[in-house]
This record gives C-alpha cells, sequence and structure tokens, in this order.
C-alpha cells in the first residue's frame, strides 16, 4: 500500500477533520456560502495531500451542485458531475446531461465524492499537465480543466475564476488558509482577488504543502516533493544501490531515510523512495489521517513524508506495522 502516483494511487486519501457529511433533503436552498463553509476543509484536505487547489474544488463542487443543490448532488452525493466511465465499479443513477439518460458515478457521501474527484484528477492521464502549476495558480488551473475537457461548456474556465474571485476562495490555497478566509473582510482590500504566480520550474522554492508536484527530473527520475521531502518512485528492478548510485546517497542512507532496518530490503515498483530525511509532522493545516484498507503507521508515513518513530509517538495505542482500522483516526501532526 505505499505505492502511489498519478496513474497509480491506491491509497487516494482525504484527511480532514470533517467526515462522513452526508446528503440531506433541505426544505430550502443551500447558499453559495453554507456550502463553502461546510467543504472548505475537505478541499484544503485534498490540496495537501494531491496539490489540487482548494479554490479549484470547491468551485467545480459550486459550479457542477449548484451549491449541494441540484437533484444529481442531493440525491446521489455527487458533487462534480463525475460520469460513470467504463472502469467504474461502484452505485450508478443516470441523468439527461450531453445526451439523455447518461450514467453518473452515486456514492455514500460527500465526502466519498469529493476523494473521487481528488483521484479522477490525479489518476487521469489527461489531467497530469494540471500538476506543473502551483496549488496556488487558480487561474492556470481552470484553464487547464477546459482545455483537458473536463467540461464542455465554452467558458466553463471564466465561470470558476469569477467563482473563485466572487467568494475570495484563493486565500485557501494560502498557508493556513482557513484562518485567512475566515478574516477576508479583513484582508479583501489587500489582495484584490489576484495571485500573480505562474508555472512552477525546478528553480521554485518548494511549498511544503504541494503534493506529488514533479519540482525536478534527475538521470530519468521524476523527483517529487510530500511534506517539503524529496522522494522518487522506484522503477522495475530498482535496488536503494541503483537509486542511491543515481543520487549519490549510499543505500544505507536511504533505507534510514525510507524507515527500513533490514538491510536486505529493496524498493517494489512505484514504491516511493525518500532521498533525504522525513520530517517529524505533517506542515499542513490538516491535523488527522483518516485510515484506509491494509494500511499501517509505516504506509502512512510514506504517504506524508512523515518519520515512522514520530508518528508511533503521536499514536502511541499503534505499533508500526500494525494494520490499523478502516476509518481510524490518526495524528499526523
Amino acid at each position: 500500500m505505499i505505492i502511489f502516483r498519478k496513474s497509480i494511487i491506491l491509497i487516494g486519501i482525504l484527511f480532514v477533520p470533517v467526515f462522513g457529511v452526508q446528503a440531506q433533503k433541505r426544505t430550502t436552498r443551500q447558499t453559495r456560502e453554507e456550502y463553502i463553509e461546510r467543504y472548505k476543509s475537505i478541499a484544503i484536505g485534498d490540496m495537501e495531500r494531491y496539490g489540487i487547489p482548494a479554490s479549484i474544488t470547491l468551485a467545480q463542487g459550486i459550479l457542477e451542485s449548484d451549491s449541494g443543490n441540484s437533484r444529481l448532488s442531493v440525491q446521489s452525493n455527487n458533487h462534480f458531475g463525475i460520469k460513470c466511465k467504463r472502469d467504474w465499479k461502484g452505485a450508478r443513477v443516470y441523468h439527461d446531461d450531453d445526451a439523455k439518460g447518461e450514467c453518473f458515478r452515486s456514492y455514500p457521501s460527500v465526502e466519498a465524492s469529493y476523494r473521487d474527484h481528488a483521484e479522477f484528477l490525479d489518476q487521469s492521464p489527461r489531467y497530469d499537465s494540471l500538476f506543473a502549476y502551483s496549488s496556488t495558480d487558480y487561474k492556470s488551473w481552470a484553464r487547464g480543466l477546459k482545455a483537458a475537457g473536463y467540461a464542455t461548456a465554452p467558458d466553463y474556465a471564466q465561470r470558476l475564476i469569477r467563482i473563485i474571485e466572487e467568494n475570495q476562495l484563493y486565500l485557501l490555497d494560502r498557508p493556513n488558509g482557513s484562518r485567512l478566509y475566515a478574516s477576508r473582510k479583513r484582508v479583501s482590500g489587500k489582495h484584490g482577488g489576484r495571485t500573480g504566480v505562474g508555472k512552477a520550474t525546478s528553480g521554485a522554492v518548494i511549498d511544503p504543502d504541494d503534493y506529488r508536484v514533479t519540482v525536478n527530473a534527475h538521470n530519468g527520475y521524476n523527483v517529487y516533493t510530500a511534506n517539503g521531502v524529496h522522494y522518487v518512485l522506484a522503477k522495475a528492478g530498482d535496488t536503494f544501490e541503483t537509486i542511491g548510485k543515481q543520487f549519490r546517497i549510499s543505500a544505507r542512507n536511504l533505507r534510514k531515510f525510507n524507515d527500513l532496518t533490514d538491510r536486505r530490503s529493496q524498493p517494489l515498483k512505484d514504491m516511493p523512495v525518500y532521498i533525504e530525511r522525513k520530517k517529524r509532522r505533517w506542515t499542513g493545516d490538516t491535523a488527522i489521517h483518516v485510515c484506509r484498507a491494509g494500511e499501517t503507521l509505516y504506509t502512512v508515513g510514506q504517504i506524508y513524508g512523515i518519520r515512522s518513530r514520530s508518528l508511533a509517538k503521536m499514536n502511541r495505542s499503534y505499533a508500526g506495522d500494525a494494520v490499523l482500522p478502516e476509518g481510524l483516526e490518526i495524528r499526523i501532526k
């Protein structure tokens, strides 16, 4: 369960302090402000985990679900208008969209819809180019989604940008975004809805909240960052010795960086291999991780770039190699 990348994410996560958000029948329409307050923590969690701007996630949710009031979102918890596609194994519902009676995904909770949206963007090759943009560059993300064919509306990018700027959602993309957004009335004149950021380059400062964003390439390896710590994905046939040779790091140190004590251990294909020491705790806003089936403290540490020993200290009831109960909430900071 430690393998993950854009095309393969076996641990697609949602780690936020708001859980089990269920669709409820309402007698009055939910306002846009109510929608933002209800789901902004989930969107921030997805940004920290995947690098998708929280402003983009919320703007898409607002636009696609009519702020949670559409028939599809109320009855099926589908807040992003994602259709079934051939690989969808979950529940289905049928609605008229571009054609009559099209198949849409149905979810057990709004939380599940947000998780699937993040994984959908992260796993689909057509959206790979978006992850070259900073998580604060909402305009490039909006235009990129339209260019990649997320929606057929010709003004889709402009609609997303307008929602983001009218509601100052760009504040959520910044460090301490929840706090900035809460105090937006005091800062609105200063920020004015503009970011002035562009594509990330290999020489750019690495934001610790960026997740699975390529920051450089070296000897045929893409170098990624999680929690501000650099890692690569092991290729078929790789060993710690061969990877170490490419990065001038001893195999012993690579095992140490990846919390492995067995000198015979070797990386599996697509396993993240950290090429520097992981941190003691998560540096993003989210403090809790919700465990998925088969996870251990070790695999969670590999996801977030956190040392296994530190996770064990924060969660003393569980051993590093013990399989954690699905749905368990554990501390990551």
